[in-house]
């Protein structure tokens, strides 16, 4: 296992917009999510990760989890400054916008761990399967670290967890943004999929 200084220099190259940041105690916090999330598992680099939505689903062509996780900072980035433009202030500056993007899929390297994957599959009648989604190890990870609790309730509820709560406005950007992002992959054909497979499924 590679150890946490390793870990965190990694995070900094497979987001370089931290470097950016004006607020770099969150930037710092960030580095400190994601290198203790990947500490937990076989994972040493959020690249490591396929660029899927959930283990089973299709992954990208190209690109990998980074690919997702910088993707949707950046969308989320884009559309929260452009909302505000057209809207007015909604109170969410840029470091938070990219930081909730970023951070939504904080608990995947728990999910997607292939140790966890084949330990629930084995016997999912014990602890489910999976025993933990990614969403809800994600505030786990975003409070152990102290990061804010916007931004631990933007782990866990960007995804179908969401339906069960108000969400807040930085939390429905990111929503849409992550959906986006899929989205946009699939029907690009970015994914590992034919489309005409889809069809045949849901036509």
């Amino acid at each position: 296992m590679a150890d946490i200084e390793h870990l965190r220099a990694g995070v900094r190259a497979s987001l370089p917009e931290l470097a950016d940041f004006t607020d770099q105690d969150l930037a710092t916090k960030i580095v400190d999510a994601w290198a203790l999330s990947l500490s937990q598992t076989e994972f040493e680099r959020i690249e490591d990760m396929p660029g899927s939505a959930n283990p089973d689903s299709p992954a990208l062509r190209e690109g990998t989890q980074a690919t997702h996780i910088r993707g949707v900072g950046l969308l989320t980035v884009a559309l929260g400054e452009e909302l505000q433009r057209v809207l007015g202030p909604l109170g969410l500056d840029r470091d938070v916008l990219y930081a909730a993007g970023v951070l939504h899929d904080l608990g995947k390297p728990f999910e997607n761990s292939p140790a966890n994957q084949a330990r629930w599959k084995e016997e999912p009648g014990k602890a489910g399967f999976p025993a933990i989604r990614h969403s809800v190890y994600g505030v786990h990870i975003a409070l152990t670290v102290g990061l804010p609790e916007e931004l631990a309730h933007v782990c866990g509820t960007h995804s179908g967890e969401g339906q069960l709560v108000y969400r807040s406005t930085l939390n429905s950007i990111v929503h849409h943004a992550d959906h986006a992002f899929w989205a946009a992959a699939e029907k690009g054909g970015l994914l590992d999929m034919d489309p005409a497979d889809l069809w045949t499924k849901t036509g």
